[in-house]
């Protein structure tokens, strides 16, 4: 019943950006801590960025820290993830995930609800 859908992936040249977006329907989003992972080709997947259910504290993998942004809108039920200075070794399919541990911890387990996914290609 939960849903969780992702957009805004493409193709972009190094050093562009990209902002994407999830959707939430189907809980109580603002009770649920956030995050995005990423996953590419033929390797485990990866925490990004997570976010406290009321927005407060993030959370950022130091291969983003400093590039990438994690916010939320609450009153859309939306989840964002700005992505600036993009380098080729950010490739991969993207996730968006949701849970009620409130750790914000960038690992699977510490979320229940995960989207379909969309694919980012950073070109050199």
């Amino acid at each position: 019943q939960v849903q969780l859908v992702e957009s805004g992936g493409g193709s972009v040249q190094a050093g562009g950006s990209l902002r994407l977006s999830c959707a939430a329907s189907g809980y109580t989003y603002s009770t649920y801590q956030m995050g995005w992972f990423r996953q590419a080709p033929g390797k485990e997947r990866e925490g990004v960025a997570s976010i406290s259910p009321g927005g407060r504290i993030t959370n950022y993998a130091d291969s983003v820290k400093g590039r990438f942004t994690i916010s939320r809108d609450n009153a859309k039920n939306t989840l964002y993830l700005q992505m600036n200075s993009l380098k080729p070794e950010d490739t991969a399919i993207y996730y968006c995930a949701a849970g009620d541990r409130w750790d914000m911890a960038l690992v699977e387990r510490s979320y229940a609800y995960w989207g379909q996914g969309t694919q980012v290609t950073v070109s050199s």
